[in-house]
């Protein structure tokens, strides 16, 4: 039996669904193939003619979506072991579109499985893909394992305004555009078991059974598990907001690192409401920091009725919030608006209490020119604070030193589970709350791209891990640089790993031959480059690995082309490590003497950083960024810009700092 999802998308952040992928395989490693359901001239078979972009080399509009696909694939390939095939009907097709609201696409698992010959957990629902490889054999060999459908009328301009459009480049500048990539990559993770088979606003199992995914949803009021819970329980946990978590080993631990310190809202007086509380933290303006910001909350008035209080005209009363931090009302305007009424009236930070009885305001929204830190409260907590204006309310807006973003006290990621129920996005999803931003929350991020974080390990938890070698692969990219090829990889467990050959190809089938290269670290990850890739020849890449049990298995595939030799188009790469936590580093290319300048800045596209200005001879440069302001101040947890300015242009790449 089928379970479908459905996405939508409107002025708020774009919201996801569930699974998709093209051909990868390599023996040990799961083969994704995607099975095309388009007709001749449509979608994948789209023949319009298209420039390259972004890396994707196809010259029509279909190639360039079989690509993406392919390049998804690839990275999911590379870690899941499986021997048995996973397709994917796949198809783009015309789907609700308006300016102001659309689809993105739909997926799930053609058919679910349980109590089979090797099923980790009896009368608990699997995704067909994961029963499969458990199975070791096709369950259902006459279905493919996913059924998806995008949206093709993104492409026409039908949403937004300006139109915004599908984004096919593989190098995440995507712009005002929505990224397909990191689309394919959380579809695929639905496909292959990010999601419950059980019905979140009714509570009852499918065909009387609970999922494998049920195993591990913590509803922390009960203390007890969706596959113990009753139907009214599962309802009133899934819009529990902050009381749903997952707790399988895997995720929870690597939350712990992955995440960073959770922003809070610290009441300092009076002490009849002094206390730590929740806060979302907004899409825009400067982060909330370790430190943060001290000050006496005075409630803004624009004097314009219905409500004087939501910030939406400019302040009646701007000479009390000049210097204090001002708390608006949710509603009528847009959170920017709010914000940047409230800084011109000269306020240092900014509080919007929500105007429904449950859950934080979403904050989202985009506006460089604010400066300041705002954060969203609960209408409770909203009221709690005016009702003690009287007697002088004292906040300071910080990062909680002990609790991590996006998950609870006890360190479970949270679910997403708002209230009112949101069909096709609660409970099969990671809570917006999560900071840095992963792969499998309902909302696009533009700080997501290639990478499946926290997703890997929620795999490990269902069950996708269990007989494979105690060696898996977490990571393996393929980077072209002008001295060679960088392999750049990373293993869950490398201390069962004895023995690694890099071998290479010219074709993704083969033939496959061992290269020489030195290996390096950096940090977790191991690095070789090949210097013996020829410039303008696209190159695939594999991992031969013995373990401690002396079996070999094949893992990983990438490719990549060397470039050419100090073109006069300067390149800048990918940050490396990404995220970072301590530092990362940069390599850029320049093809004649330039003056160059290389900086840094945060997500409302402040310069903080200047790594170098001054002429530069012609070569490759590698420049380290340590994660610190010009005045040697560390910088917060989030997203940053670093932009390599010639006489070309500006080339800009951005990484994720975690703290």
């Amino acid at each position: 039996m089928a379970t479908t999802k459905g996405i939508s998308l409107g002025v708020l952040p774009l919201l996801f669904a569930s699974s998709l992928a093209l051909v990868f395989g390599s023996a040990g490693a799961a083969t994704i193939t995607i099975v095309n359901n388009n007709l001749p001239g449509v979608g994948f078979n789209d023949p319009t003619p298209v420039a390259p972009v972004g890396g994707n080399p196809g010259t029509t509009l279909g190639q360039q979506r079989l690509n993406v696909f392919q390049y998804a694939a690839n990275i999911w390939g590379g870690i899941l072991p499986s021997t048995v095939p996973i397709l994917v009907r796949a198809q783009f097709a015309a789907q609700t579109c308006t300016p102001t609201s659309a689809v993105l696409g739909s997926a799930g698992p053609t058919t679910i499985h349980r109590d089979f010959a090797g099923a980790l957990v009896a009368g608990h629902w699997y995704h067909q893909s994961l029963a499969n490889r458990l199975f070791f054999a096709d369950l259902s060999p006459t279905n493919p394992d996913i059924n998806a459908t995008f949206n093709l009328s993104i492409d026409t301009g039908c949403f937004g305004s300006p139109p915004i459009y599908w984004y096919y480049g593989y190098d995440g500048l995507e712009g005002a555009n929505i990224e397909l990539l990191p689309v394919v990559l959380h579809e695929i993770g639905h496909g292959l078991g990010f999601s419950t088979t059980t019905s979140g606003s009714s509570g009852n199992y499918n065909s009387s059974f609970p999922s494998i995914f049920d195993k591990y949803l913590l509803d922390n009021a009960t203390g007890l598990h969706w596959d113990q819970e009753t139907p009214a329980q599962r309802v009133a946990s899934a819009i529990s907001v902050n009381g749903l978590v997952w707790d399988g080993a895997a995720a929870v631990t690597a939350a712990g690192s992955y995440l960073t310190q959770r922003p809070r809202m610290l009441i300092n007086s009076p002490g009849v409401i002094a206390g730590s509380y929740a806060v979302q933290a907004a899409s825009f303006g400067p982060a909330i920091t370790a430190s943060g910001l001290t000050g006496n909350v005075v409630l803004y008035d624009d004097g314009v009725a219905p409500n004087i209080n939501d910030g939406c005209e400019p302040a009646a009363n701007a000479a009390a919030i000049s210097g204090n931090i001002a708390l608006i009302d949710r509603g009528t305007c847009t959170f920017v608006i709010k914000v940047k009424a409230a800084q011109n009236a000269g306020a240092i930070g900014v509080i919007i209490a929500n105007n429904v009885a449950a859950g934080l305001p979403g904050m989202g929204g985009s506006d460089p020119t604010i400066t300041i830190p705002s954060v969203g409260i609960s209408q409770a907590d909203g009221n709690a604070i005016k009702a003690n204006l009287g007697s002088g309310v004292n906040v300071t807006l910080n990062l909680d030193p002990v609790n991590k973003a996006g998950a609870d006290n006890a360190g479970h990621p949270l679910m997403y589970a708002p209230n009112p129920f949101a069909s096709g996005s609660s409970v099969s999803h990671w809570d917006v709350s999560m900071l840095p931003n992963a792969l499998m929350e309902p909302a696009i991020n533009n700080d997501l791209h290639d990478s499946v974080d926290l997703t890997r390990y929620h795999f490990e938890d269902i069950g996708w891990f269990d007989f494979a070698t105690a060696t898996t692969l977490a990571q393996f990219v393929a980077e072209g640089r002008s001295d060679g090829v960088l392999l750049r990889w990373q293993f869950g467990d490398p201390s069962d790993v004895i023995g690694i050959t890099v071998e290479r190809a010219i074709a993704e089938p083969g033939p496959w031959g061992p290269i020489q290269t030195e290996l390096s670290s950096e940090g977790q990850a191991t690095l070789a480059l090949d210097t013996g890739a020829q410039p303008g020849t696209n190159y695939f890449y594999r991992l031969r690995v013995t373990d401690r049990a002396g079996d070999t298995s094949y893992m990983g595939l990438a490719s990549a082309s060397r470039l050419a030799l100090f073109t006069g188009r300067a390149m800048l790469s990918a940050p490396s490590p990404n995220p970072a936590s301590n530092g990362t580093s940069v390599v850029f290319r320049i093809g004649r003497p330039e003056f160059v300048r290389l900086t840094v800045a945060d997500a409302t596209g402040r310069r903080i950083r200047t790594i170098h200005e001054g002429m530069m001879l012609p070569g490759e440069y590698t420049r380290n960024w340590d994660g610190k302001t010009d005045r040697m101040i560390g910088v917060p947890a989030g997203v940053y810009f670093i932009s390599l300015g010639t006489s070309e242009g500006v080339t800009t790449q951005r990484v994720a700092f975690m703290r």
